[in-house]
């Protein structure tokens, strides 16, 4: 019987879903703790998106795609006050992170599929910062289409970020580093923050690396650093005027 299509219910930006088989351990993780934090879409987004936690935060803060989700739980111990919203498909890098929270819960929620959905579920101007840190760069061109940094979820972003809010991207592949500032720079509302070449050089401010950036930098890619900020431009969907390649 031929293999049966994985059932997306939007857009295709990450990869296969699941790897090798979870541990019990992790299977015990995901099935006490992921239907806890996980948000619920068939409810209304709360116009104040503090309240969705446990304990008091002050603003929120949102990870496309953490991988193992070594630099979320690195955020979420170093900065208590702030709530996380963290998104990833791949179910063993989700199981991995829900088995090392050890009483960390109280300021993150979790999304495990396309984070279009989220975005688009989110409210206008709620979220303070979004990272995307070493996103799958998709490196033919036939599927740059399946590149996340694109005009419609920049649109995205630009809906759900406060104005003088941030996105920040991180990636060893040179090409996707140059897409992402073109189609950034393209848009209204975002302003790139660099004056000098040590901005993207250097990681971000309390950055406390990734395996997967450890991997990178043995086999001699160097990562780059960018971090826009979301003007007062108007925010409406369709405002981008970047005409590279979609």
């Amino acid at each position: 019987m031929a293999q049966q299509r994985r059932n997306r219910s939007t857009e295709a930006f990450f990869g296969r879903r699941t790897g090798k088989p979870l541990r019990p351990k992790q299977s015990a993780a995901m099935a006490d703790r992921l239907p806890v934090l996980k948000l619920d879409f068939s409810k209304a987004a709360p116009a104040d998106l503090t309240t969705l936690f446990a304990a008091p935060v002050d603003s929120v803060t949102l990870e496309i795609g953490f991988g193992s989700g070594e630099h979320l739980l690195h955020q979420m111990a170093t900065h208590e006050q702030q709530g996380f919203i963290g998104v990833e498909p791949f179910v063993n890098g989700m199981a991995k992170f829900v088995t090392a929270l050890t009483g960390q819960e109280k300021n993150i929620r979790l999304h495990d599929d396309d984070a279009t959905q989220l975005l688009d579920w989110l409210p206008e101007s709620s979220v303070g910062s979004v990272d995307l840190l070493y996103p799958d760069p998709w490196p033919k061109q036939r599927h740059w289409k399946r590149r996340f940094v694109k005009p419609a979820n920049l649109d995205r972003f630009a809906r759900v970020l406060v104005p003088g809010g941030r996105f920040r991207f991180a990636s060893d592949i040179a090409h996707y580093v140059n897409w992402t500032l073109i189609h950034c720079r393209a848009h209204s509302a975002f302003d790139w923050l660099a004056s000098s070449a040590s901005d993207w050089r250097e990681p971000f401010a309390g950055w406390p690396g990734t395996r997967y950036e450890a991997k990178a930098l043995r086999e001699g890619r160097t990562p780059a650093y960018l971090t826009f900020v979301r003007n007062h431009a108007p925010s409406k969907l369709g405002e981008s005027v970047c005409n590279a390649r979609q």
